[in-house]
Protein backbone atom coordinates (compact mmCIF):
# COMPACT_ATOMS: atom_id res chain seq x y z
CA UNK A 1 0.00 0.00 0.00
CA UNK A 2 1.31 3.33 -0.96
CA UNK A 3 1.52 6.47 1.30
CA UNK A 4 -1.35 7.83 -0.94
CA UNK A 5 -3.70 5.08 -0.15
CA UNK A 6 -2.87 4.79 3.46
CA UNK A 7 -4.12 8.53 3.62
CA UNK A 8 -6.78 8.58 1.00
CA UNK A 9 -10.36 8.72 2.92
CA UNK A 10 -11.36 4.83 4.14
CA UNK A 11 -13.69 3.57 6.02
CA UNK A 12 -13.74 -0.23 7.55
CA UNK A 13 -15.43 -2.36 10.38
CA UNK A 14 -13.64 -3.07 13.46
CA UNK A 15 -13.91 -4.61 16.62
CA UNK A 16 -13.62 -2.19 20.07
CA UNK A 17 -13.45 -3.80 23.46
CA UNK A 18 -15.14 -6.98 21.79
CA UNK A 19 -18.24 -4.59 20.26
CA UNK A 20 -18.54 -4.16 16.44
CA UNK A 21 -17.20 -0.88 15.55
CA UNK A 22 -17.51 1.18 12.34
CA UNK A 23 -13.89 2.78 11.73
CA UNK A 24 -13.84 6.08 9.30
CA UNK A 25 -9.78 7.10 8.44
CA UNK A 26 -9.25 9.88 6.20
CA UNK A 27 -5.36 11.25 6.22
CA UNK A 28 -4.04 10.86 10.26
CA UNK A 29 -7.38 10.98 11.86
CA UNK A 30 -9.12 7.76 12.73
CA UNK A 31 -12.90 7.79 14.81
CA UNK A 32 -14.52 4.86 15.61
CA UNK A 33 -18.40 5.05 16.10
CA UNK A 34 -20.37 1.76 17.29
CA UNK A 35 -23.83 1.93 16.20
CA UNK A 36 -25.41 -0.94 18.26
CA UNK A 37 -24.29 1.09 21.81
CA UNK A 38 -26.10 4.36 20.80
CA UNK A 39 -24.00 5.75 18.06
CA UNK A 40 -21.46 6.29 20.50
CA UNK A 41 -18.18 7.74 19.61
CA UNK A 42 -15.93 5.03 21.19
CA UNK A 43 -12.23 6.30 19.80
CA UNK A 44 -11.01 9.08 18.07
CA UNK A 45 -7.03 8.93 17.59
CA UNK A 46 -4.80 11.32 15.04
CA UNK A 47 -1.34 9.62 14.38
CA UNK A 48 -2.27 6.76 16.91
CA UNK A 49 -2.63 8.72 19.49
CA UNK A 50 -5.61 8.63 21.21
CA UNK A 51 -7.96 12.04 21.72
CA UNK A 52 -10.48 10.90 23.46
CA UNK A 53 -10.65 9.73 27.41
CA UNK A 54 -12.68 6.39 27.45
CA UNK A 55 -13.34 5.81 31.28
CA UNK A 56 -14.60 3.04 32.01
CA UNK A 57 -15.17 1.32 28.58
CA UNK A 58 -18.21 0.19 26.27
CA UNK A 59 -19.48 -2.40 28.47
CA UNK A 60 -19.85 0.09 31.50
CA UNK A 61 -21.60 2.40 28.96
CA UNK A 62 -24.10 -0.24 28.06
CA UNK A 63 -24.67 -1.85 31.33
CA UNK A 64 -24.53 1.17 33.81
CA UNK A 65 -24.91 4.41 31.33
CA UNK A 66 -21.18 5.55 32.37
CA UNK A 67 -20.86 8.24 29.42
CA UNK A 68 -17.27 8.00 27.70
CA UNK A 69 -15.27 9.08 24.43
CA UNK A 70 -18.58 11.08 22.83
CA UNK A 71 -21.81 9.96 23.88
CA UNK A 72 -25.03 11.25 22.38
CA UNK A 73 -27.47 12.58 25.05
CA UNK A 74 -31.53 12.19 24.22
CA UNK A 75 -34.01 13.45 24.87
CA UNK A 76 -32.14 15.49 27.27
CA UNK A 77 -28.26 16.36 28.29
CA UNK A 78 -27.28 16.93 31.77
CA UNK A 79 -30.37 16.48 34.33
CA UNK A 80 -33.58 16.98 34.92
CA UNK A 81 -34.95 18.51 38.56
CA UNK A 82 -37.07 15.83 38.66
CA UNK A 83 -39.16 12.71 38.09
CA UNK A 84 -41.64 14.81 36.12
CA UNK A 85 -42.32 16.97 32.87
CA UNK A 86 -45.52 18.32 31.30
CA UNK A 87 -45.07 19.38 27.78
CA UNK A 88 -47.90 20.00 24.76
CA UNK A 89 -50.34 19.24 27.30
CA UNK A 90 -48.66 15.54 28.08
CA UNK A 91 -47.77 15.11 31.93
CA UNK A 92 -44.73 12.15 31.84
CA UNK A 93 -43.42 10.66 34.67
CA UNK A 94 -40.13 8.75 34.36
CA UNK A 95 -40.21 5.29 34.62
CA UNK A 96 -37.93 4.15 37.48
CA UNK A 97 -34.71 1.56 36.01
CA UNK A 98 -33.16 1.51 32.54
CA UNK A 99 -33.08 3.38 30.28
CA UNK A 100 -33.25 6.23 32.72
CA UNK A 101 -30.29 6.79 34.86
CA UNK A 102 -30.16 8.74 38.17
CA UNK A 103 -26.99 11.08 39.03
CA UNK A 104 -25.73 10.49 42.50
CA UNK A 105 -28.58 12.38 44.11
CA UNK A 106 -31.53 10.56 42.48
CA UNK A 107 -31.82 12.97 39.32
CA UNK A 108 -32.46 11.98 35.99
CA UNK A 109 -29.12 11.97 34.02
CA UNK A 110 -28.18 12.12 30.47
CA UNK A 111 -31.07 10.94 28.68
CA UNK A 112 -32.15 7.46 27.63
CA UNK A 113 -30.43 6.28 25.05
CA UNK A 114 -27.33 5.64 26.22
CA UNK A 115 -26.15 2.15 24.68
CA UNK A 116 -29.11 1.43 23.00
CA UNK A 117 -29.18 -1.25 20.41
CA UNK A 118 -31.87 0.38 18.16
CA UNK A 119 -29.81 2.14 15.50
CA UNK A 120 -29.81 1.17 12.16
CA UNK A 121 -26.58 2.17 9.34
CA UNK A 122 -28.33 4.26 6.66
CA UNK A 123 -25.19 4.23 4.93
CA UNK A 124 -21.62 4.48 4.72
CA UNK A 125 -19.29 6.63 1.74
CA UNK A 126 -15.76 7.87 0.97
CA UNK A 127 -14.66 9.42 -1.63
CA UNK A 128 -11.52 11.65 -1.78
CA UNK A 129 -12.35 14.37 0.57
CA UNK A 130 -14.03 12.60 3.53
CA UNK A 131 -15.70 9.18 5.21
CA UNK A 132 -19.34 9.28 6.04
CA UNK A 133 -21.57 7.38 8.37
CA UNK A 134 -25.09 7.98 8.88
CA UNK A 135 -27.35 5.75 11.27
CA UNK A 136 -31.48 6.09 12.22
CA UNK A 137 -32.86 5.53 15.62
CA UNK A 138 -36.50 4.98 15.45
CA UNK A 139 -37.44 6.02 18.68
CA UNK A 140 -40.93 5.44 18.91
CA UNK A 141 -40.28 2.17 18.09
CA UNK A 142 -38.96 1.17 21.77
CA UNK A 143 -41.92 1.47 24.73
CA UNK A 144 -39.29 1.97 27.46
CA UNK A 145 -38.06 5.08 25.51
CA UNK A 146 -41.63 6.43 24.37
CA UNK A 147 -42.89 5.96 27.82
CA UNK A 148 -40.51 8.48 29.56
CA UNK A 149 -40.60 10.89 26.19
CA UNK A 150 -43.84 10.32 24.15
CA UNK A 151 -43.30 12.57 21.04
CA UNK A 152 -42.77 10.56 18.03
CA UNK A 153 -39.62 10.88 15.69
CA UNK A 154 -36.82 9.73 14.20
CA UNK A 155 -32.91 10.70 14.99
CA UNK A 156 -30.38 10.88 12.38
CA UNK A 157 -26.55 11.27 12.89
CA UNK A 158 -24.73 12.06 9.96
CA UNK A 159 -20.71 11.73 11.18
CA UNK A 160 -18.13 12.75 8.75
CA UNK A 161 -14.30 12.78 9.03
CA UNK A 162 -11.83 14.79 7.08
CA UNK A 163 -8.16 15.09 7.11
CA UNK A 164 -8.80 18.20 9.76
CA UNK A 165 -11.67 17.41 11.68
CA UNK A 166 -14.70 14.81 12.90
CA UNK A 167 -18.10 16.54 12.24
CA UNK A 168 -21.63 15.71 13.87
CA UNK A 169 -24.95 16.57 12.46
CA UNK A 170 -28.09 15.56 14.51
CA UNK A 171 -31.48 15.24 13.00
CA UNK A 172 -34.81 15.34 14.87
CA UNK A 173 -37.52 13.86 12.62
CA UNK A 174 -41.07 14.52 14.04
CA UNK A 175 -43.04 10.97 12.61
CA UNK A 176 -46.35 11.78 14.88
CA UNK A 177 -48.61 14.89 14.43
CA UNK A 178 -46.91 16.64 17.41
CA UNK A 179 -43.96 18.53 18.01
CA UNK A 180 -40.96 17.03 19.75
CA UNK A 181 -39.02 19.01 22.12
CA UNK A 182 -35.66 19.84 21.64
CA UNK A 183 -32.83 19.69 24.40
CA UNK A 184 -30.31 16.83 23.53
CA UNK A 185 -26.76 16.90 23.57
CA UNK A 186 -22.75 15.65 23.08
CA UNK A 187 -20.40 14.76 26.03
CA UNK A 188 -16.74 14.86 24.48
CA UNK A 189 -14.24 13.27 26.74
CA UNK A 190 -11.42 15.26 25.34
CA UNK A 191 -7.85 14.51 26.09
CA UNK A 192 -4.07 15.99 24.89
CA UNK A 193 -2.18 12.63 25.12
CA UNK A 194 1.48 12.92 26.60
CA UNK A 195 0.46 16.38 28.46
CA UNK A 196 0.08 17.03 32.18
CA UNK A 197 -3.52 18.56 32.51
CA UNK A 198 -1.99 21.35 34.71
CA UNK A 199 -0.50 22.78 31.60
CA UNK A 200 -2.99 21.99 29.05
CA UNK A 201 -4.93 25.79 28.11
CA UNK A 202 -8.27 26.37 27.53
CA UNK A 203 -10.19 28.86 25.27
CA UNK A 204 -13.58 29.86 25.50
CA UNK A 205 -15.57 32.05 23.59
CA UNK A 206 -17.83 35.16 24.39
CA UNK A 207 -20.66 33.53 26.60
CA UNK A 208 -23.02 33.83 29.50
CA UNK A 209 -22.28 31.75 33.02
CA UNK A 210 -25.60 29.98 34.03
CA UNK A 211 -25.45 30.24 38.32
CA UNK A 212 -26.18 26.44 39.20
CA UNK A 213 -27.44 25.47 42.26
CA UNK A 214 -26.17 22.87 45.00
CA UNK A 215 -27.65 19.95 42.47
CA UNK A 216 -25.50 21.50 39.22
CA UNK A 217 -29.13 22.96 38.13
CA UNK A 218 -29.80 26.51 36.99
CA UNK A 219 -31.03 29.15 39.26
CA UNK A 220 -32.20 31.71 36.78
CA UNK A 221 -29.06 34.01 38.03
CA UNK A 222 -26.99 34.96 35.03
CA UNK A 223 -22.94 36.67 34.41
CA UNK A 224 -21.91 37.40 30.81
CA UNK A 225 -18.42 36.30 30.02
CA UNK A 226 -15.82 38.01 27.69
CA UNK A 227 -13.51 35.81 25.53
CA UNK A 228 -11.30 33.75 27.85
CA UNK A 229 -7.80 32.02 27.35
CA UNK A 230 -6.13 30.59 30.20
CA UNK A 231 -4.04 27.07 31.94
CA UNK A 232 -6.01 24.72 33.56
CA UNK A 233 -3.50 23.97 35.88
CA UNK A 234 -5.75 22.82 39.63
CA UNK A 235 -8.93 24.56 37.90
CA UNK A 236 -12.22 22.38 38.15
CA UNK A 237 -15.36 23.26 36.37
CA UNK A 238 -19.02 21.77 35.75
CA UNK A 239 -19.86 24.75 34.15
CA UNK A 240 -23.04 25.80 32.09
CA UNK A 241 -23.18 28.75 29.52
CA UNK A 242 -25.32 29.94 27.23
CA UNK A 243 -25.78 32.86 24.44
CA UNK A 244 -22.92 30.63 22.35
CA UNK A 245 -23.30 31.81 19.00
CA UNK A 246 -23.03 29.64 16.15
CA UNK A 247 -19.77 29.59 14.85
CA UNK A 248 -18.13 29.93 18.15
CA UNK A 249 -15.40 27.99 19.12
CA UNK A 250 -14.30 26.03 22.47
CA UNK A 251 -10.48 24.89 22.38
CA UNK A 252 -7.99 22.72 24.51
CA UNK A 253 -4.20 23.45 23.89
CA UNK A 254 -1.03 21.35 24.73
CA UNK A 255 2.25 19.77 24.01
CA UNK A 256 2.18 21.26 20.21
CA UNK A 257 -1.59 20.26 19.45
CA UNK A 258 -5.00 22.33 19.92
CA UNK A 259 -8.35 20.67 19.54
CA UNK A 260 -11.13 22.62 18.65
CA UNK A 261 -15.26 22.23 19.65
CA UNK A 262 -16.93 24.58 17.24
CA UNK A 263 -20.60 24.91 17.31
CA UNK A 264 -21.66 25.28 13.88
CA UNK A 265 -25.36 25.53 14.54
CA UNK A 266 -28.24 24.56 16.34
CA UNK A 267 -26.20 24.40 20.04
CA UNK A 268 -26.72 27.84 21.87
CA UNK A 269 -25.83 25.83 25.20
CA UNK A 270 -22.63 24.39 26.80
CA UNK A 271 -21.40 22.54 29.81
CA UNK A 272 -17.31 22.51 30.57
CA UNK A 273 -17.07 19.56 32.87
CA UNK A 274 -13.73 18.40 34.34
CA UNK A 275 -13.47 17.41 37.96
CA UNK A 276 -10.43 17.51 40.25
CA UNK A 277 -7.21 15.70 38.30
CA UNK A 278 -9.43 14.42 35.95
CA UNK A 279 -7.62 13.23 32.77
CA UNK A 280 -10.14 14.72 30.27
CA UNK A 281 -11.86 18.15 29.84
CA UNK A 282 -15.67 17.97 28.37
CA UNK A 283 -16.63 20.50 25.76
CA UNK A 284 -20.25 19.71 25.82
CA UNK A 285 -22.62 21.43 22.82
CA UNK A 286 -26.04 21.22 23.89
CA UNK A 287 -29.24 22.51 22.80
CA UNK A 288 -30.92 23.38 25.53
CA UNK A 289 -29.78 24.52 29.03
CA UNK A 290 -29.79 21.97 31.68
CA UNK A 291 -33.79 21.28 32.86
CA UNK A 292 -35.30 22.88 29.68
CA UNK A 293 -38.06 19.69 29.69
CA UNK A 294 -39.14 20.95 33.41
CA UNK A 295 -38.73 24.47 32.99
CA UNK A 296 -38.99 25.46 29.40
CA UNK A 297 -36.14 27.52 29.21
CA UNK A 298 -34.80 27.97 25.85
CA UNK A 299 -36.27 24.87 24.54
CA UNK A 300 -36.71 24.48 20.86
CA UNK A 301 -39.20 22.16 18.82
CA UNK A 302 -38.85 19.84 15.71
CA UNK A 303 -42.17 20.23 14.06
CA UNK A 304 -44.18 18.17 11.27
CA UNK A 305 -42.23 18.93 8.46
CA UNK A 306 -39.84 21.12 9.89
CA UNK A 307 -36.65 18.90 11.52
CA UNK A 308 -34.26 19.90 13.66
CA UNK A 309 -30.54 20.13 12.54
CA UNK A 310 -28.04 20.50 14.59
CA UNK A 311 -23.92 20.29 13.64
CA UNK A 312 -20.94 20.18 15.79
CA UNK A 313 -17.25 19.58 14.73
CA UNK A 314 -13.77 18.72 17.14
CA UNK A 315 -10.83 19.78 15.09
CA UNK A 316 -7.29 18.40 15.72
CA UNK A 317 -4.60 20.99 14.53
CA UNK A 318 -0.67 20.78 15.19
CA UNK A 319 0.52 24.26 16.47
Amino acid sequence: MSILDALHPAIHHDAIEGFEAVTLAAGELEADFVPSLGMVGASLRHAGEELLDRRDGLAAYRDAGTVMGVPFLHPWANRLAGDEYELHGRRVRLPAGPPRRDDEQGLPIHGLVAGHPGWAVLGLHADARSARLAARLDFAADPALRAGFPFAHDVVVEVTLTPQALRIATTVIPTGGAPVPIAFGYHPYLRLPGVDRSRWELGFPPRRRLELDARKLPTGAVEPRPVERFVLADRVFDDSFDEIADGAVFTLAGGGRELAVTHHAGYPVAQVFSPPGAPFVCLEPMTAPTNALRTGSGLRRAIPGRPYTARFSIRETSV
